[in-house]
């Protein structure tokens, strides 16, 4: 069974998000007008991709959003990408409709505010699906247990915005306080052995997350 929570419920960021200065340079040969114009195409064929310029299209790059569960995200409002990343996590997830029994249980456990508040995480989302692969009375008892649900929605909770390459062969601890391991690469990644990242790399204003097919427990 799931042992009692006896850790702390608040995170001290260790990590800050790096932000990316992009710079153009002038080139010899090319006036203003030509530089405007290639600067504009750039952006014409960059923008909306969700994905870093050269990528090589086998492994996920920070902000490139990456797994088939990608395309159950809505296209645009509060639960699309761009909505979600305007929002710290917890309210980010009440926004994405894969994810409204997490938050259901994370409302219950009363950690909205510790994950909202949280500097640089991350986040390993169970889809409503994930849930369900628990039987009923065993997620009811454990919906109703507010000491069990903060221990197992905590260990889904781990330090840093951790990027696709560090997921390759990771090893995390958990604010809970046990370890998480992951491992794969290019989009095929898998969280504890066989819980699987169906949408991996989501970015919400003070977490990375990575919507898992199977709910974590601790040991």
């Amino acid at each position: 069974m799931i042992r009692t929570a006896t850790r702390k419920n608040t995170l001290a960021a260790t990590a800050a998000a790096a932000a990316l200065a992009f710079g153009l340079s002038a080139c010899g040969g090319m006036d203003d007008s030509d530089a405007e114009n290639t600067d504009a195409g750039t952006a014409e064929e960059t923008e909306g991709t969700g994905m870093d310029e050269n990528t090589d299209g086998d492994t996920a790059t920070a902000g490139e959003n990456f797994g088939p569960g990608c395309a159950e995200v809505p296209a645009d409002g509060d639960g699309s990408f761009e909505g979600m990343a305007q929002d710290p996590v917890a309210t980010a997830a009440s926004n994405n409709p894969l994810l409204s029994t997490l938050v259901t249980a994370v409302g219950e456990a009363d950690l909205v505010d510790t994950l909202n508040s949280a500097e640089d995480i991350t986040v390993f989302a169970p889809t409503n699906d994930a849930f369900d692969k628990i039987p009923e009375e065993d997620l009811n008892a454990l919906l109703d247990d507010k000491d069990q649900l903060t221990e197992v929605l905590t260990y889904h909770v781990v330090e840093g915005r951790q990027a696709p390459d560090a997921l390759a062969d990771g090893t995390f601890t958990s604010l809970q306080g046990d370890d998480v391991t992951s491992a794969g690469s290019g989009e095929d990644f898998t969280v504890n052995g066989d819980s699987k990242v169906v949408c991996g790399n989501v970015q919400t204003s003070n977490a990375t997350v990575y919507i898992v097919d199977t709910v974590l427990m601790p040991s």
